[in-house]
C-alpha cells in the first residue's frame, strides 16, 4: 500500500521516486549536452531514452493551445502554456465551456442535466515530460418543448394513468 495516492501530490517533482530530476548543474544552463536552455526553470539532465532534457526541448517551448469550438471562450486564438501550468489552464479553459452551457439553459429556461469535462494528458517524446494535451466537454440540456403534440399526447396520456390511483373515502 505504500504506492496509495492520498489526495497530496508534488506536481514540481513528477519523477521523484524514479528518476533523479536536476541533477546537471544548475548553474550552467545546458551543460549536460551544450545546447542552449530554452526552458528556463527546468531540469537540464537528459532522461534516459528521451533525446533532450526539459530545459532544452523545443517541442516543450513551441507546443501551442487553441480551442476549436463555436463558443466564444479562451484559447480562441493558439497560445503557449507551460507543462507545469498546462492542467490548471486547460481545466480551467474547459469550466469556461461548462459555465456557457448553464448560461446556455438558463437563458432558454432549460435544466443542465449532465457536463462532463475530460483532460487528455500527454508525454514529450523528446524530453518525457507530462503535460495535459487538451480536454474535452461534454453537455446535456433538457429543453422543455410544450407546443410539440407528441410531448403533449404524453402528458395526456400520463394524466389518464394517474386517475383513480388514488382513494380517499371517509367512513
Amino acid at each position: 500500500m505504500s504506492n496509495m495516492i492520498t489526495g497530496n501530490y508534488n506536481y514540481m517533482a513528477p519523477y521523484a521516486s524514479g528518476y533523479s530530476v536536476g541533477a546537471a548543474s544548475a548553474s550552467q544552463p545546458g551543460a549536460a549536452s551544450g545546447k542552449p536552455t530554452v526552458n528556463p526553470g527546468e531540469p537540464t539532465q537528459v532522461n534516459p531514452g528521451r533525446k533532450s532534457s526539459p530545459a532544452e526541448c523545443e517541442t516543450c517551448k513551441n507546443r501551442k493551445y487553441q480551442d476549436g469550438s463555436d463558443e466564444m471562450v479562451s484559447f480562441k486564438s493558439a497560445s503557449h502554456i507551460s507543462p507545469q501550468a498546462s492542467a490548471s489552464r486547460v481545466r480551467a479553459h474547459e469550466q469556461e465551456h461548462v459555465s456557457n452551457a448553464f448560461t446556455k439553459a438558463a437563458k432558454k429556461g432549460g435544466k443542465v442535466l449532465a457536463a462532463n469535462v475530460t483532460l487528455k494528458t500527454a508525454v514529450c517524446p523528446k524530453c518525457g515530460t507530462s503535460y495535459v494535451a487538451g480536454g474535452t466537454t461534454a453537455t446535456r440540456i433538457k429543453y422543455p418543448n410544450e407546443t410539440n403534440p407528441y410531448v403533449k399526447e404524453k402528458k395526456a396520456q400520463d394524466a389518464l394513468s394517474f386517475i383513480g390511483r388514488n382513494l380517499d373515502m371517509a367512513v
